[in-house]
């Protein structure tokens, strides 16, 4: 029967998707995608996020509001726990990257 496809290649789609991300090069920029999502989901402050950008496994925020970024300054250490545990949860997060990995710090500016 043609088009069969045969068992011993036989792999997950959640597999699939990894080796795909890893051979195709794209883990950091993936990984800073989901970085930025976290922040949105944790901080609550996206409305007032003008730049964001990572280096170095530290975010660098840009706040428009210094009311905002006091308070953010204040629950740093729980928002940076809580985006880290936001990404050890996303499967396609790739953990080992150089680049983008869990974060250490957030910068606030």
């Amino acid at each position: 029967m043609a088009g069969r496809l045969s068992k011993k290649n036989e792999s997950s789609m959640n597999e699939v998707v990894k080796a795909l991300i890893r051979d195709l090069g794209i883990s950091s920029g993936l990984n800073e995608h989901k970085i930025y999502e976290a922040w949105d989901k944790v901080s609550g402050a996206s409305a007032y996020t003008v730049s964001k950008y990572v280096r170095n496994n530290v975010l660098y925020c840009g706040i428009a509001s210094s009311v905002i970024r006091s308070r953010l300054y204040m629950k740093k250490n729980e928002l940076i726990e809580g985006i880290n545990l936001l990404l050890a949860q996303d499967e396609l997060f790739v953990r080992n990257d150089p680049r983008t990995g869990f974060l250490r710090d957030i910068v606030l500016r």
